[in-house]
Parts: C-alpha cells; structure tokens; sequence
C-alpha cells in the first residue's frame, strides 16, 4: 500500500463487494501482538470474521514501533482506503476501524485523530479486547497475570509509550482522552476472562457518558475467548458464530437511514 511521504505498507485484502448491496462496509483493521509482535497472519482470525460478516477487510501491517509511528501510518491507511473506498469496497462503501488487543488501541486512537482532522467520515469502530490503559494495573488483568514473572502487556507498553510523557497523549492512550464527544459509533468486545475485559468495558462506559452510540458485548468464558479468537493456529475459535452475529448487526445498526422521498 503506497503511502504519503511514507514506505509503503503490507496490507491484506478479505472479503469481496456486496452484489447487488446498496453499500458495503469497508473495515480497516490492525492486528493484535502486545504492540512489540503480530503481523497480517496474526490478524487473520479477526478479519476473516469481519468479512464473514459482510465487510471488505484491509488488514493493515502497521510497523511494531514507538509511539506515534503506528498510528500515523494507520491514518495514513485510512486515508488511502477512503480514497479508494468505490473500487474496493463499492459505491457508497461505509469506512471503519477494527482492531484487537494492541491493535484495539491502535484502531480507536485513528479514531481520533479521524474526528480532530474532520476526515475521513467514520460509520464506526469495532474494538475486541482492547488495551486502552498502560497501568496495566485492573483486577482483570491482574488475575489474568498473577502466574507469570513479566506482564507482556505492560512491557509491551513500556515499548510502545518510549516516554512517560506519552502516556498523557491521547493518541497514544486513547482510553484516557478526555474529550470522546463526537467520535464513531462503538461495538467493544471482551471475554468473561479476558486480561483487558475492565478497561474495555470502562471505557465503552465513558464513550456511552459522552454521547456516543456504543454496544458492548461479554463473551462467554466457554468459547475460550480471546485466546482462540487471536491464535491464527487455532483456525476456527468457538466463539466465532458468537463474534459474527454482533458483527453483522452492529454493521446493520450504522447503515445511515434513507433520506424522505422528495
């Protein structure tokens, strides 16, 4: 994917155009890996559940570096999927952001700068296990944590932030921005167990608090999420029909209604 003043990226293509749709969405999707690991495999689980549900999916390789170099090539991507919506996804094609774990972050963070620069327009944003918060100190993910030595998440922000500065920028840490008004309507998934499970659904809280349409969905502790979700060695994860069916009606609930006949 060629970019602005930038190298080009490795991205993925998922899903085909709707035939006969008044309009597809198009998703731009950034994979999970604690923001030191992953890649467009890694990913694959996730968009392949976004296009199952009717999507076009542009999963982005966005580069494993300090802030703000992860989130200004995936505005960099969106931008470009949004000039290219028609041939990729159709005429009329919706745009949002997806991301799991790391990614998550990622994703709503392109979010914001997408509302601050006025472009481009977002029909929403999905978020599955988001890590939203670098204090990596919640009962979630302290219990989630208590077997091991070293927390990944927090070493993995430690690499990510570079500075304590950062970790009061709200590009970087999204979840602790003060201003969410106005950003796009919001599906945020965790699992029962899941180590991000309390940040995630605090700040579907605060996004709902500021005005904004927001769904938020527990999956159960059974379908073994989200280790299987994230694991592309596990193919098909049990919680996949569960994922897919909040997927397809949170793309039904943002199709914009029909304007009044003349």
């Amino acid at each position: 994917m060629p970019l602005p003043e930038r190298e080009p990226v490795q991205a993925r293509l998922y899903g085909q155009k709707g035939k006969g749709a008044a309009s597809t969405p198009l998703v731009v999707h950034f994979h999970g890996g604690t923001f030191v690991s992953g890649g467009l495999d890694e990913g694959r689980n996730v968009a392949r559940m976004l296009a199952g549900a009717g999507a076009v999916v542009l999963s982005v390789d966005y580069p494993l570096k300090p802030f703000p170099e992860p989130i200004e090539v995936g505005f960099a991507a969106l931008e470009w999927a949004y000039k290219h919506r028609a041939k990729l996804a159709g005429k009329g094609a919706r745009l949002y952001l997806a991301g799991e774990e790391a990614g998550g972050n990622v994703a709503a963070a392109v979010g914001v700068m997408a509302r601050d620069r006025a472009h481009p327009p977002l029909a929403g944003q999905i978020l599955l296990s988001p890590m939203l918060d670098p204090c990596a100190g919640t009962l979630s993910l302290r219990k989630a944590s208590t077997d091991v030595v070293r927390c990944r998440w927090a070493s993995g922000w430690q690499e990510y932030l570079s500075s304590p500065m950062n970790a009061t920028h709200p590009y970087a840490v999204p979840g602790a921005a003060l201003r969410l008004a106005e950003l796009a309507p919001t599906l945020v998934l965790v699992g029962q167990d899941d180590a991000m499970r309390d940040e995630a659904l605090s700040f579907a809280r605060r996004l709902h608090e500021a005005g904004i349409p927001v769904t938020e969905a527990l999956l159960p502790s059974s379908a073994r999420c989200p280790d299987e979700l994230y694991d592309p060695a596990s193919g098909e994860c049990a919680c996949s029909e569960t994922v897919g069916g909040h997927l397809r009606a949170f793309f039904a609930s943002t199709v914009p209604p029909l304007p009044p006949p003349a």
